[in-house]
Parts: C-alpha cells; structure tokens; sequence
C-alpha cells in the first residue's frame, strides 16, 4: 500500500503596508490557489478592515512584528519615502527569522534595503507596474547573491500572480524597466487620451471615441503578444500603400515620434538613478 503523501506545508507571506499593490498580489495570489497563508500589517486600521471584509482568510495587524511571526517571505509594498524607517524596525526579527524580502518600491536599491536590515538578507527588488491591479502586469526582478534558487522561484511566483516576470543579473537595469514598464502605463494612456480627442473632434461622441480607442489599445496590444510577427512587422501589414494608415503615420514620423519616445524613456531612467541614489 502506497504511503499517503503530507500536504506541502504553505508559504506564509507577510505583506508590510496594505496599499494597492499589496492588494493586487493577494488578489492574484487567492485566484491561482496558491498554497500560501497570508498576512498583512498596516498602521491604517481601516485599510486593514476593507482586506478582512473581502478576503476574510487574510490574517492583518497594524502590528508588523505580529504579522511577521514565523514569516516565510516579506513582502516590503510601503512608500518609498518612509521605506527606510519602516524596515529598521524590521531588522531585529528579519535577522532572527531570515525570511525572504521581497521589495515593490521603485528606487530603492538592494544595498540600501540590506544596510537598514542589519546585512546578509536574502533580497528580491521588484519592478511591478500598474495593470499589475488587473492581473496584466509587467515585473522586472532583480535577486541578490543571498537567495536561494526555491526563494528565487518563490518570488516568481509571487509576482507572476499579477502578470508576467523578467529577472535581470544586474540591479541596474531595474531603472531602465522603471522607464519602460513601470512608467510606461502612462505613455498609452497619454496616446489613448489624444487619439480620443482627435476623435471628438472629427465628431465622434465622447463615450463612443473612448470605447473605439480603448478597444483598439487593447485589441493591439492582444495582437502583438499573439503574433510571432514583431511590431514594425505588424504595423507594416495594417499600412497600405496610399491609405488611411500611411497617411497618420507620415504625420507621426514627421514629428519624430521615435524620436520623442527615445527621449521621454532616457528621462525616465535618468529620474529612476536619481532616485535611488537619493534614497542609498
């Protein structure tokens, strides 16, 4: 008679700060079923009490030391600006119980975390973006040399509950996925706002022009991550010679819109270095 095999014990995962992002994990965590048990401390009880009165099976405190009992993974998901205050206190029980840190804050690197915790943690920064609410987001990972390859895989699986995940060997391109990736929700809202109101103004209705647009937005972005073909490829077989499409895009190029987006995305990445280096 084969021996009945022991359920796998779950992964506890403590998240400190019960903001949108800490929210959206736990939603993707709870739709997969994944085998962990969850906790969630924050100092606003009333965070805490919209958690609770949606996924009742989350444990929450405005305790972190409670939440972080015999934690198997923290998950850092507080502002940038108090990060530094909020992991000191943690770094008496993260020395104690090792547990893997896992860090959603932009510009914030590895060394600063890893100071402020007491030194020789083992660290994950992640770069999530927005449509990480709606499980459609893009995370770029970095682990330092402290995690393990099952933390490695943990934090994966974490993050690949909102979306998909890219892991990176240097810390440093993290600023440049911040200004792909992490920013880049608002480089198509942007376009998305200015073709609606181009839209308008060809006399298409304001609910009408929206639906049209986002649709379209959504609809090639669909396309893109389905097709094999590459994206010059797929705006090639839309742009028929002496058509409606050629005619927009000769506007476009004229005023050098790859041009403009190669300079808006160095912005961003200058802004994310200097963040980090403010906040080392």
């Amino acid at each position: 008679m084969e021996t009945p095999k022991l359920a796998q014990k779950p992964t506890t995962i403590t998240f400190i700060g019960a903001g949108n992002m800490a929210r959206s994990l736990i939603v993707g965590l709870l739709q997969d079923q994944a085998n962990v048990s969850l906790r969630v401390a924050d100092p606003d009880q009333r965070q805490l009490d919209a958690i609770r009165q949606h996924w009742p099976t989350v444990f929450t405190s405005t305790d972190n030391s409670e939440a972080m009992q015999g934690a198997d993974v923290v998950v850092l998901a507080v502002k940038p600006q108090v990060m530094g205050d909020v992991v000191k206190t943690l770094a008496e029980q993260a020395q104690r119980g090792r547990p893997l840190i896992i860090s959603v804050a932009a510009g914030i690197r590895e060394q600063a975390l890893n100071a402020w915790l007491g030194g020789n943690m083992p660290i994950v920064r992640c770069m999530p973006n927005t449509p990480a609410l709606v499980q459609a987001g893009a995370t770029g990972l970095y682990a330092n040399p402290q995690v393990s390859e099952l933390q490695r895989s943990t934090a994966e699986s974490i993050l690949r509950a909102v979306g998909i995940t890219l892991w990176f060997a240097d810390e440093g391109k993290l600023d440049a996925v911040t200004a792909v990736s992490g920013s880049g929700p608002a480089y198509f809202f942007l376009v998305m706002e200015a073709m609606q109101a181009a839209a308008e103004q060809l006399g298409i209705r304001a609910e009408d022009a929206h639906l049209l647009v986002v649709q379209t937005a959504f609809g090639a972005a669909k396309l893109a991550l389905e097709s094999q073909d590459p994206p010059a490829e797929l705006r090639r077989k839309v742009t028929s010679k002496g058509g409606t499409t050629e005619a927009a895009l000769h506007v476009l190029n004229d005023g050098e819109l790859t041009v403009l987006f190669g300079k808006a995305l160095q912005a961003a990445e200058k802004r994310s270095c200097e963040l980090a280096a403010a906040n080392s």
